[in-house]
């Protein structure tokens, strides 16, 4: 039976008859669907119909703005997709978006419209567009201050609740000897009267947790709900313990590159010197100029006063870099002067160049500590000058008054410098973020009720209705016809390779070269044989870096220590900005003491700090779960009389096993069937569903369903139930 099949276009939220389109009343629209397709395993969110054709009729080309019309002024932009709806049977039958591919003409008159229509799934892209991570403001509540307390505070805990501070270094290279008296080597075991020993607070960077990206994305994009079958659930540790370093510079934090310098205001000031007439006062801290200079009077004298600035750190800290800024309050905070990143004593020699009724802020920044003396460190010099021009033979310059104004206490900078998560994230698209983690985790994802449900693949199959366990398959067999079909091979390509974009650091380099294998990754072909036909290999590439990580042993007397750290330098031992990085953290307790000290040598040993995995747990029998594609040494037992291969459940095995098994299986063809099902089967027919046919039951690779007929195209990949 014909089925009556209605679009509606038009980004409004309720449908109306203005907004539905004129069809021709022959034109057929065959909807294709998949979800995971053996033919390439990268693509998901397909679904979508042919292109097909709606008459240039009055409404359509009102609809459509005349399109053929390039005269027309900001008419209808096909090089947007716009919001649509599909009706059969006056029943909704999908949401989505269509895109405006052309008009025909016929005798120079518009005749037909071609248009594409796609499933919500696929509108993750058109929603975030080539957005990067950086454009995530939601993350911006994350932001918080970078100096030796607050990294040591996130290495010892979570912080702020997504953010923590991992043994991760990206310049410095970690030992431990507890024997050694050289300093400053990067041995992190304490040893009384060396200043040097340890590593600095500033050879580590924050991480935040990859479920905060998540919920950003959600927040900023209103159109964006995921479900919490994957995302958003804390209890799914597979996922909700991953981190992603946040490190977008190689090397140390530079203030003026990835955070934000803080300025401390100094507002403690007295009156050293000072003579009438008075040009100047301090007036909540900040320098008030008082008389309304430069001016003439009427005897053609001329007065105007000059203003110096003076900053002279102490001895100790005179090599240190500091910035500082000028401002005029009065004239809506306008920055009116000063430095970036000078050493010693500075000064900033205003001339006549100021407001004269102007009010003056000092603030002063420093990425460590930098100090100024008290009673001079800091000094503002307020001078007046009076030019009289009635003397002979030339005009005569006199200074009239004199203020000085100095520091009364010593003042040190705080270190705070607000690490801005913004500047700070690996650059990334969005998009390439999501998709890395369907990837990596095989996942799939389909809109339903306006969320869009993410599931890893097996989770999606078992989705097939049940009777006591066993699946319910849907039989086709009166619907089938029979005078054409085929069986091809199933198995496209001759082996799988699945690895990591980033295998660049240093450790990870050398074992790519002592093994001929890279670092995470994996081969597969069923039983590890040689397939020649057909003879093209897949890859699948995550847009991540995979570090390889070292447990450090006490050189001392070759014990194991309960530190393990990664060394994030290229095969030169240089810094390395590599791919964005992503990890498990294990917090290690009361473990092996650690030292780290900060730009001043003060030390702090600490036993509780986060430890990066590519296993979510350090004891396999607790859990099995990492994120290689194929079952390596465990780092952290790589030295130790515990099975470190034990960690079996990899990302192939957990993810991706079932389904590239049914692939390879000798036994596996692709069955290509059509069949003219009825609107109740058609319309409700899921891709998770099972097919059966003769008795014989399949899953559903593709398929594509003419949307007025109910004649569909199966391609079915041949299964147990």
């Amino acid at each position: 039976m014909q089925q009556k099949l209605v679009l509606y276009i038009g980004n409004v939220s309720v449908y109306t008859e203005d907004e539905r389109v004129d069809q021709f009343k022959d034109e057929s629209v065959s909807f294709t669907q998949t979800i995971q397709n053996v033919k390439d395993l990268k693509k998901i969110f397909t679904e979508f119909t042919k292109t097909f054709a709606l008459p240039a009729s009055k409404k359509n080309n009102k609809i459509f703005d005349h399109y053929y019309n390039y005269d027309i002024v900001n008419g209808f932009d096909a090089r947007v997709k716009v919001n649509a709806s599909l009706e059969l049977n006056d029943i909704p039958f999908k949401k989505g978006k269509i895109a405006l591919t052309g008009v025909d003409l016929k005798n120079n008159v518009p005749h037909t419209y071609k248009i594409t229509f796609y499933g919500n799934t696929v509108n993750l892209k058109d929603i975030l567009g080539d957005d990067q991570l950086s454009n995530l403001t939601e993350l911006s509540i994350l932001d918080t201050d970078y100096n030796y307390s607050t990294v040591l505070a996130a290495m010892q805990n979570e912080y702020l609740g997504n953010l923590i501070v991992p043994l991760i270094t990206h310049t410095d290279r970690a030992t431990y000897d507890s024997a050694s008296n050289v300093p400053d080597d990067g041995n992190l075991y304490y040893r009384a009267g060396f200043a040097n020993n340890g590593l600095k607070f500033t050879q580590f960077k924050y991480a935040l947790r990859l479920q905060a990206i998540i919920s950003a994305i959600e927040l900023q994009y209103p159109d964006i709900t995921f479900s919490d079958d994957f995302f958003n659930d804390t209890s799914n540790t597979d996922f909700y313990n991953l981190y992603m370093w946040l490190h977008r510079k190689k090397g140390e934090i530079a203030a003026e590159e990835q955070v934000e310098r803080v300025y401390n205001t100094f507002t403690d000031w007295y009156e050293s010197f000072g003579n009438n007439p008075r040009n100047s006062i301090i007036q909540d801290g900040y320098l008030r100029l008082q008389l309304n200079y430069p001016q003439e009077i009427p005897n053609g004298n001329t007065y105007f006063q000059e203003v110096i600035l003076t900053l002279t750190p102490t001895l100790l800290t005179s090599n240190v870099p500091y910035s500082v800024k000028v401002f005029n309050l009065a004239n809506g905070s306008e920055e009116v002067g000063g430095f970036v990143e000078q050493t010693g004593t500075q000064i900033i020699n205003f001339g006549d160049d100021l407001n004269n009724m102007g009010l003056y802020a000092v603030q002063i920044a420093c990425a460590s500590t930098i100090e100024f003396a008290a009673n001079g460190g800091i000094e503002w010099y307020v001078k007046s000058i009076a030019i009289i021009y009635n003397t002979f033979p030339n005009p005569i310059q006199t200074i009239t008054s004199i203020y000085i104004y100095k520091n009364v206490s010593a003042f040190t900078t705080n270190l705070d410098i607000e690490f801005n998560i913004l500047e700070q994230i690996p650059k990334m698209k969005i998009i390439d973020f999501l998709t890395g983690l369907f990837q990596m985790f095989n996942l799939t994802a389909y809109v339903e009720n306006d969320i869009i449900v993410v599931q890893p693949l097996d989770e999606f199959y078992d989705k097939a209705p049940t009777l006591q366990g066993q699946v319910i398959p849907i039989n086709i067999d009166e619907y089938l016809d029979v005078t054409k079909s085929a069986v091809d091979i199933a198995l496209p390509f001759s082996k799988v390779n699945f690895t990591y974009k980033g295998v660049k650091t240093f450790l990870a380099q050398q074992f790519n070269q002592l093994n001929n294998k890279v670092w995470g990754s994996s081969s597969y072909s069923l039983g590890g044989n040689v397939y020649d036909t057909p003879s093209t290999e897949y890859k699948i590439e995550i847009p991540f870096e995979h570090v390889m990580y070292e447990r450090l042993v006490d050189q001392n007397n070759g014990s194991n220590t309960d530190i393990q750290y990664g060394y994030f330098v290229d095969d030169n031992q240089e810094s390395y900005i590599g791919e964005p990085l992503i990890f498990y953290k294990y917090r290690i307790a009361s473990g092996t003491n650690i030292t780290i000290r900060d730009l001043a040598g003060n030390r702090t040993v600490i036993n509780n700090y986060h430890i990066p995995m590519n296993s979510k747990d350090i004891d396999s029998s607790t859990s099995k779960v990492n994120i290689h594609f194929d079952n390596y040494v465990n780092e952290y037992l790589a030295n130790s009389a515990t099975d470190s291969v034990a960690f079996t459940d990899t990302l192939f095995q957990t993810q991706y096993s079932n389904y590239i098994n049914e692939v390879f299986s000798p036994a596996r063809r692709l069955t290509k069937v059509t069949a003219y099902l009825p609107y109740k089967i058609f319309s409700s027919l899921q891709l998770y569903d099972r097919i059966e046919i003769g008795q014989k039951y399949y899953k559903i690779n593709s398929m594509t369903t003419n949307l007025t007929t109910g004649k569909t195209e199966f391609e079915l990949l041949n299964t147990d139930l």
